[in-house]
């Protein structure tokens, strides 16, 4: 008890608590004084804690505005894919590594260096000489970025109880539709004129700043568990991980679906899985405790949070292309074009984080959720080659109100359904599971494009549409000036139908978001006041274990 007394940030020494008061029950003078600091305190260490969650979804975006320069000047052109799937790669094998790392040795100090770990990595791609070292130095990069995002909603679930969480839910979706939607545009502006080492240098100054405000300002118990870590279990998932990020990656592009080299990483992918999961059931200190998903609404949120990873960076990845291909809009302002999703999404995040607040209910919105972006989905695969900008921008509208309601309550519920000695591990599980959910969105969505692309450039095109999409299926925009009149045309309906392919497989899998939702149990979200559990009580009784970080 006396370490989660230190954990208050910056707060004054709380009176006494008079013998007639309920234990459960702060005093009015308590009250007040934490009415009054808990707003500047908690705004400040979530002001540190949004530019690390920005630092983590800005960098793909920008970097990949630059690669055309960075290409120009180190060459490797055929080792450019990995220079993101490096990246890719260590940031979901470590992503549940650092959670674990937080739950037993503090998050404080694993968040810490997580972010320098990454700024580390920053400061050498900036350095690179050539693609090898780009390479190397992005993956190191990706390590440290495992831990920002699992670090920051950690934090926020150690300092905020889940139902006052919703207060702040606008911020996190705000940052998340501001890095979408800046990243391109960020991106291209740094390298036309600081030139694309400033791509990864812009990260220093920012990294320094969360560092900063976080060793000065965060406070929370220093944890020290007598248990080893589990170095086979870490091993085995980061394997398992790794192999399934690379069959999505490399599935259906690098390599045939059906070749050896991805039938291998099948193989090896499922038999590290497997052993992980045998070898959890003997970890004196798992990496992933399997009994968190004993809990129903923890498993639920996990499979919810896969599905909406899988649907949105699918929508992100198809419909600035269907816009820049069907209706001529320009690549510049690629991140504009995403502005009805993402502007839906972030006030439907707001609605639903205050009503969550007030409430203290939450059920409907993973229901409305399911609805809204089913229907959103749908509506998207009837885009054809006529449909005006402000329709497709209403359909986008849709499916941004839908996300909205399930990105931050997901983590949400999730966070509620364990104790507080499992919160790093059950915000990194969530997170890892959305991760891996935009990989395979993007694969198989991806494949189903790409074939469907290639199959009506033959039918309209014959040997000539064959030929322009045999090295891929998607054309940027000096490529597509450059075709033939009716080439041209053919690809606008090529694209329109791969599309529709894509978005109405989309609709059909975000059906799944909504039969988990009617399973969800509507557990009262814990409070500020509530009392601690005692040691081995349910966490889905609504009271909150031992441990809660008062604020």
């Amino acid at each position: 008890m006396a370490d989660t007394a230190k954990a208050v940030i910056a707060t004054e020494k709380q009176p006494e608590r008079q013998p007639d008061q309920q234990p459960d029950q702060p005093s009015d003078q308590q009250a007040e004084q934490q009415a009054e600091h808990k707003p500047r305190s908690v705004r400040v260490v979530l002001f540190a804690l949004m530019i690390a969650m920005m630092l983590a979804m800005l960098d793909n975006m920008i970097v990949g505005t630059a690669m055309p320069t960075i290409v120009g000047e180190l060459g490797g052109l055929e080792h450019l894919s990995w220079v993101v799937t490096g990246y890719t790669l260590a940031t979901a094998a470590s992503t549940p590594i650092w959670g674990k790392l937080g739950d037993m040795y503090g998050r404080k100090g694993a968040f810490m260096t997580s972010i320098v770990i990454f700024l580390i990595g920053s400061a050498l791609s900036g350095m690179a000489q050539d693609m090898g070292q780009l390479i190397g130095f992005r993956a190191i990069q990706g390590l440290g970025a495992g831990g920002l995002m699992v670090g920051v909603m950690a934090i926020i679930g150690d300092l905020i109880p889940p139902r006052e969480r919703g207060k702040y839910q606008g911020m996190m979706a705000g940052v998340m539709a501001l890095a979408m939607i800046g990243g391109p545009l960020v991106g291209g502006t740094i390298t036309d004129n600081w030139g694309w080492r400033w791509s990864f240098y812009i990260n220093l100054p920012l990294g320094v700043v969360a560092l900063l405000a976080v060793s000065a300002v965060l406070h929370l118990p220093k944890k020290r568990v007598q248990a080893k870590i589990d170095y086979l279990g870490a091993g085995l998932l980061a394997l398992g991980i790794s192999a399934i990020v690379l069959v999505t990656t490399w599935g259906g592009s690098e390599y045939a679906w059906g070749s050896a080299r991805i039938m291998e990483l099948i193989g090896i992918g499922v038999a590290a899985l497997v052993g992980f999961v045998f070898v959890q059931t003997k970890a004196a200190a798992p990496i992933m405790p399997l009994h968190i998903f004993r809990n129903r609404n923890f498993t639920l949120m996990s499979i919810i949070g896969f599905i909406t990873g899988f649907v949105m960076f699918g929508a992100v990845l198809f419909l600035p292309l269907y816009q820049q291909s069907v209706q001529g809009a320009s690549a510049t302002n690629s991140g504009l074009l995403l502005l009805p999703m993402l502007g839906a999404m972030l006030v439907t995040s707001m609605v639903a984080g205050r009503v969550t607040t007030d409430s203290g209910r939450y059920k409907v919105f993973p229901l409305a959720g399911g609805v809204l972006m089913t229907v959103g989905l749908y509506l998207l695969a009837q885009m054809d080659t006529d449909t005006s900008r402000l329709t497709s921008g209403l359909y986008m509208a849709v499916l941004g109100l839908g996300m909205g309601c399930l990105m931050q309550v997901t983590m949400l519920v999730a966070q509620n359904s364990v104790e507080m000695k499992d919160m790093g591990v059950a915000s990194s599980s969530t997170t890892l599971f959305r991760t891996l959910g935009s990989s395979f969105g993007v694969a198989i969505m991806g494949a189903l494009f790409n074939n469907r692309v290639q199959d009506v450039m033959s039918e309209r095109a014959g040997a000539l549409g064959s030929k322009i999409t045999e090295q891929s299926a998607q054309l940027d925009a000096a490529s597509l000036a450059k075709l033939p009149a009716e080439a041209r045309e053919a690809y606008q309906h090529a694209v329109s139908s791969g599309t529709h392919s894509a978005f109405l497989l989309g609709a059909v899998v975000a059906v799944a978001v909504l039969v988990a939702a009617v399973f969800v149990k509507e557990v009262p979200l814990r409070g500020a006041g509530s009392a601690a559990a005692e040691p081995g009580e349910d966490p889905a009784s609504g009271s909150p274990s031992k441990g809660t970080v008062a604020v």
